[in-house]
Parts: C-alpha cells; structure tokens; sequence
C-alpha cells in the first residue's frame, strides 16, 4: 500500500512538472512571436514614417517650384522634387498592403518624378518654363498636399492604436476601418486628377491599357480559387477565404487569404481574365539567412520556369530582413525586356519563395520584333567620355516617356567612383536614358 502511495507521488511530480514545462515552452514560445510581431510591426512603422516625410518634402519642393519660371531657380528644386518622389515610392513598396490597393499612389509618384525629370532637363537645356508647366506643377502640388495629410492621418491612427497593420493588411468591404485610415480614400481622390498630367515611362508603360500578357478566358470565382490552391500547394493549406473581387485596378482580380496548416496567412490575387498570379505576399517569420544570394537567384529562376514563365533574367535585387526581393526581366533571344517584369520574394533562411508580383509581364508581355539595322558597339560608345572606365553589356528594349520601347545598347561605366547605366539608342547612336546606380549593403538602386 505504501509501495503504491509513493508511485502516486512521483507521478503527480511528474505531472506537475511537464506541466510548469508546458508553460514556460508556452511564455517562451508567446513572447518570440511577440517580439518577431513588434520587429515587423517597427519595420512598417518605419517605412510608412519615410512615406511621410517624402511626400512633405515633394509638397515643400513643388510650392518652391512655384515661385519662378527661371531655368536657374527650377534646376535644384526640380531635381529635389525627381529624388523625393523616388524614395517615396521605394518605402511605399515595402508596406504589407497588396500592390493594386496602392497602383494610383504609386503611379502619382512615378509621374511625380518623371515630370520634374523632364522639366529638369528642359532647365538644364536654358530654357525657361511656361505657364503650362506651372498649372501642371500646381495642380501636383494640390494633390501632393491631400496625400501628405491622409498619411499623416493614418500615421497618427497607428500612433494611437485605432489602427492596426492587421486591419490595413486584410482590409475588405467589411472589415471596421474608417475610411480615413486606409489606403481606399488615398486612391479614391485620384479620380479627380484623371489624366493628370504625365504619360510617365515607368508608370503608364507598365500599366499598358493593352494588358498584351493577359491573355485566355474570364474565368469564374470558384475556378480562381482552384489556381490559388494549386499554386501554393494544396497539401500546404488548412482553409481558403474568399476575400471579393476587385474590379477597379489596373487588372481586375479575385482575392483569397490562404491560412496553411501552421496557422500562417497568405494573400494572393488571380486575375479574372485568364487566372493569372497577380500577387502573392506570405509573411512569416524568417529565421536566418543560410542561402546566398546566388542560390537564391537561381530558386527564383527555377519557380518562374516551373510555373511556365521561361526565359527570365535577374536584373536587380535588395534585401531586407532576412529576404530578397529580386527583379526578372524577360530574355528575347540576347535582349533584355525590361517592360516584361516579374517581381519575386525569396526566404534566405530555406530558399521558399514567399511573394510574386507579375503586373509589368502580364501588362506588356508578347513576342517583339527586334530590328536588324543596328550601329555597332564601337559606335554606340563612341561619345561617352574617355575619361569612364565603360563596357557594353548587350542589347535591352527600355521604356520612353512617350509609352513607346526603344531598342538601346545597355552601356555600363564608371567615373569618379559613380557607377552609372546608360542606354544608347541601337539604330541612331542617340543616348536615350541614363540612370546612377546606388550600392548599399542590401542591393543596388538605380536613380
């Protein structure tokens, strides 16, 4: 009897041990999603600060770009105006709300800054601006002031904890955010600015009215969630919500929220003409970087061909907590498509790809017919100075402002420690676009 009182003691020990056991795994386990959430929560909070500042600053820039028509007075202040509408747009990719829930944003800001370029340029050649250059500047101006304060509205929301990354993330007819604190309201005063002002290069040219990529049937609903499971995998996930579809954007979607089987969430958009990926983003944790960046092109590469887009080139990539975001150009025989652009997120911690985003492809992707006539390289460099150290990296068909492709020679240089691209035109030796590279510790930008 007390043979068996003294097993009943050591198993109520045991029990009362796994049990403290189970807490502290449990208070472990809490308090590292607690502090992985808060990294990621900063991280937006940070990107969305930057936003902020960018646009005050363009607003600030553009009233400066008011005062005088003078070509002198309008060379600074046209290229603050080219440099912070820049980096605005490069925060504004960062924040975790789908792409087509911020196209005109973004738009506004390429045509921002393609504008002040080429007003820019017209300074740089001595001539003065006109008076409709200035109501055009105006009229950016007054839309760059509602933008500054709708985001200053919602950064004070997050301040204040009536607004949440969760909310804005899954942001649905029904969800309970004021109109004021989403991104809706920010897209919804574009209507008033249609046609703007601007066809830019990179903006208006990757968003082709053509969609010439877009190609097969409208499809139903319920056949689009089939794609989206397919495409993640359907062994990978637990539940499929239907998350409505959105027929204003540039390419008209329905959107799923895919949970896994470990409890993560994955949003990805199907567009209703043919069932393509539009978007994919999954946000989960990344515990380490055990992939180099070359092994990760590569994964990229591989996913794309596997899922039927072949012939894609890395162009440019930038990592950022513990991912990499690269850009795949379609490869026409030896020349690089830029316009054809697929975006891929790659985990470095196990090579998973974790976000697609193929809106440049779908809108301008087809077959070209590349010229024949062409200078040769010899000639293509001929008046770039002697003084760079340069080398002619191939052909490239780029993007103009007038929503037309040219034909360049991609020239690669250096001078004074300033890397730089810069694309003469293939056929008549005319130099068509330059671009100084920016090299950081998490990828190269191109300004």
């Amino acid at each position: 009897m007390s043979k068996l009182k003294g097993m009943n003691k050591i198993w109520s020990a045991i029990t009362i041990l796994l049990v403290i056991v189970s807490i502290i795994l449990a208070v472990n386990l809490y308090n590292k999603n607690i502090s992985y959430a808060t990294v990621v929560e900063n991280d937006n909070n940070q990107a969305l600060y930057e936003i902020v500042d960018r646009v005050q600053n363009t607003k600030i820039y553009l009233a400066k770009a008011l005062i005088s028509k003078d070509a002198t007075h309008g060379l600074k202040t046209l290229s603050n105006i080219w440099r912070e509408a820049n980096l605005a747009m490069c925060y504004l990719v960062m924040l975790p709300i789908e792409s087509q829930e911020i196209e005109n944003t973004e738009k506004f800001l390429n045509q921002v800054s393609e504008y002040s370029y080429s007003l820019f340029n017209k300074n740089m050649n001595g001539e003065n601006l006109n008076d409709e250059d200035m109501a055009k500047i105006q009229e950016l101006y007054n839309y760059s002031s509602d933008l500054s304060n709708t985001l200053t509205e919602m950064l004070d929301e997050l301040n204040n904890g009536t607004l949440n990354w969760e909310d804005l993330k899954n942001n649905t007819e029904d969800s309970e955010i004021s109109q004021v604190s989403n991104f809706d309201i920010v897209e919804e005063n574009f209507h008033e600015y249609t046609g703007l002002i601007y066809d830019g290069a990179y903006s208006e040219h990757l968003t082709n009215s053509e969609r010439k990529g877009l190609t097969g049937e409208e499809i139903s609903e319920e056949q689009a969630k089939q794609i989206a499971e397919e495409f993640i995998g359907k062994d990978k996930i637990k539940e499929t919500k239907n998350n409505g579809f959105v027929e204003n954007g540039n390419i008209p979607v329905y959107r799923f929220e895919i949970i896994t089987n470990e409890d993560k969430t994955i949003g990805i958009s199907i567009s209703k003409k043919g069932g393509h990926i539009v978007f994919m983003n999954y946000d989960r944790e990344i515990s380490g970087e055990n992939i180099t960046e070359q092994e990760a092109i590569q994964k990229g590469k591989d996913f794309l061909g596997s899922k039927g887009y072949i012939n894609m080139q890395e162009t440019y990539s930038i990592k950022n907590s513990g991912f990499i975001t690269i850009n795949y150009a379609y490869k026409q025989e030896d020349v690089i498509i830029y316009p054809d652009l697929i975006k891929v997120k790659i985990a470095l911690d196990n090579g998973e790809i974790i976000g697609i985003e193929t809106m440049g492809y779908l809108n301008n992707h087809n077959i070209r017919e590349v010229p024949t006539n062409l200078i040769s390289e010899e000639e293509a460099i001929k008046d770039i100075s002697k003084n760079t150290q340069k080398e002619v990296k191939g052909l490239a068909i780029i993007p103009t402002e007038f929503n037309t492709e040219i034909l360049c020679y991609e020239i690669k240089g250096k001078i004074n420690e300033i890397e730089f691209l810069t694309y003469i035109n293939a056929q008549t030796g005319k130099e068509e676009d330059t671009l100084i590279l920016i090299n950081t510790e998490n990828g190269t930008l191109t300004e």
